[in-house]
């Protein structure tokens, strides 16, 4: 085998580089075109840090030095610091309980100076890494219900964490790990129980709860009755179908409420029920009386409806097929969107190019996503496989909801769109979960512990 063969350089999978590279031009573009002011000097605003699209560009310079780092990097140092990663990860999230600051309704931000760190975004690539560590552990037999509860605790713990720190948006991020599991042997089952308790949660928002249960349990005595029967009309088959039915009878009854009076706040309630077009019952809005009468959450109260999505249509149907031009949107640039250049960036490029350009880009996203499959498929490691099927999911699940929030289809929950959206420590993040995913592949021959 030659030398050119062998060498570091042709083993970098060069395409994920370009089209890293790609994404975040499109970003900076997306973030100029929406902050940027008339009379302002390009060059200059571009480098006085004083702008958002200027901090953006700082930002992609320290992925880019970052990314080169880790390329030079032994691939084995994150196998083996795997653990202290996830450990580093989880005090950040300890840390802000005592030191954040509350920004925007979110309590999981903490202020170094002139910039704002955020660990939940953070700890994504940490439990990346530690899950994949886990499940390549040797001997690991993930067949077994310890070894699936341990993962799931792995993925879930920061979530949790998010969730007390009041940012639910990314908490849900963590919940796409679990295609890691499947993929190393998780019962379909249990993402069909998954999928079931969603649709479960959505029906209660579309269907009058009493219909619902009854609805249930109609359901579920049909599907006993046919256990019953297949099975000799032996009654221990059919007990697992009525467990199923109650527990979920239990999920409309008492869970939902619960979840919705005493864990998500009334903005966010608001936002779900608006992505359905209803409006939200009265005994929730007793619930959160208190909150009601709070100045601060009476500002949420104004801006939490679904005035945003609205805007963000408008914005995106306004574009046209080929858009207005860079500059020329009238939504995004007069500021009709609110926070048009972290979570409604979309938009963004939707009124300035129109169908044509939302196409192209989420034609980029596909070919990303495709791309991040087909190297996770030909990894030897279990190690890296597991790593690049979680980098994979969260980008997946960061694309689509964000996608579904800016035309109405998710409600409003505050997920980035990756490399895109304006944000240092979300570019940090994915530009480092996108190197690392870079630097395995290289060694893909090898057999990582």
């Amino acid at each position: 085998m030659s030398r050119k063969e062998t060498g570091f350089s042709n083993r970098i999978d060069w395409s994920l580089v370009w089209i890293y590279l790609l994404l975040a031009s499109i970003g900076i573009m997306a973030i100029f075109a929406v902050t940027y002011r008339e009379g302002d000097p390009v060059t200059a605003s571009f480098l006085g840090f004083k702008t958002d699209y200027s901090k953006q560009l700082y930002f992609f310079f320290i992925s880019m030095v970052l990314g080169i780092f880790i390329l030079l990097t032994d691939s084995k140092f994150f196998t083996a610091t795997a653990n202290l990663w996830y450990a580093v990860g989880i005090v950040a999230l300890l840390a802000v309980f005592p030191l954040h600051s509350n920004i925007k309704g979110t309590k999981s931000i903490i202020r170094l100076g002139g910039f704002n760190f955020q660990p939940a975004d953070f700890c994504k690539l940490c439990v990346c890494l530690a899950l994949a560590k886990y499940i390549s552990l040797p001997n690991m037999d993930f067949s077994k219900t310890r070894s699936q509860l341990i993962a799931a605790g792995i993925a879930l713990l920061p979530a949790f964490m998010s969730i007390a720190q009041s940012e639910t948006g990314l908490a849900l991020v963590y919940f796409s790990f679990f295609v890691v599991m499947y993929r190393e042997g998780l019962p379909s089952t249990i993402l069909v129980v998954g999928f079931f308790v969603g649709a479960i949660a959505v029906c209660t928002l579309l269907v009058d709860k009493t219909l619902l249960l009854i609805a249930i349990a109609v359901i579920t005595g049909i599907i006993a009755f046919i256990v019953w029967q297949r099975k000799r009309q032996r009654i221990s088959a059919a007990v697992p179908v009525l467990f199923i039915g109650v527990l979920a009878a239990l999920f409309v009854g008492v869970g939902v409420p619960i979840i919705f009076k005493n864990v998500m706040k009334l903005y966010q309630v608001e936002r779900i029920y608006s992505t359905v077009g209803r409006e939200v019952p009265e005994e929730y809005i007793l619930a959160h009386k208190k909150e009601l009468n709070s100045p601060e959450t009476t500002k949420k109260d104004k801006d939490a409806g679904d005035y945003n999505v609205k805007q963000s249509k408008i914005a995106i149907g306004s574009g046209g097929v080929l858009g207005k031009g860079l500059l020329k949107g009238t939504q995004t640039r007069y500021e009709f969107v609110p926070e048009q250049r972290t979570d409604f960036i979309f938009c963004t490029i939707g009124e300035g190019f129109g169908f044509v350009g939302t196409t192209v880009v989420m034609l980029i996203y596909l070919l990303l996503l495709f791309r991040i499959i087909a190297i996770a498929e030909r990894q030897r490691s279990v190690f890296s496989r597991c790593y690049a099927y979680g980098v994979a999911a969260v980008f997946f699940f960061h694309i689509v909801i964000n996608v579904c929030m800016t035309v109405g289809l998710a409600p409003v929950i505050g997920i980035p769109l990756p490399f895109i959206s304006y944000g240092g420590t979300s570019l940090l993040t994915f530009s480092i979960m996108l190197a690392i995913l870079v630097r395995l592949d290289a060694d893909r021959q090898m057999v990582l512990r």
